[in-house]
């Protein structure tokens, strides 16, 4: 497998928060043989996991609060930061590995 291959692999792994998000990287984990495609692949999987599990917890919250308004506002700021994070992260580690 040559580099740009490698390169354009590893950066879809991370992109794919926008069109296949858990899906693409396992399936590259798994039939791609290459130790630095495999690590993006599964770098960019578990930043895909942070805002799922993310959001069973602020439910989670929410519900054990008992809907204060607070909590809902603190969670709701949290996680969405949280998401916003991970996807500008992902954003930047996939064009991180194009320019490398």
């Amino acid at each position: 497998m040559n580099q740009s291959t490698k390169k354009a692999l590893s950066a879809l792994c991370y992109f794919s928060l926008f069109f296949a998000p858990f899906l693409f990287p396992i399936i590259i984990y798994f039939v791609v043989n290459e130790n630095e495609v495999t690590e993006h692949a599964q770098k960019s999987f578990l930043s895909h996991l942070m805002p799922v599990i993310a959001v069973p917890l602020g439910i989670i919250i929410v519900f054990e609060s008992q809907y204060n308004l607070m909590a809902i506002i603190i969670c709701g700021l949290t996680f969405g930061l949280l998401t916003l994070i991970v996807t500008v992260w992902n954003i930047v580690k996939g064009i991180k590995v194009i320019l490398a």
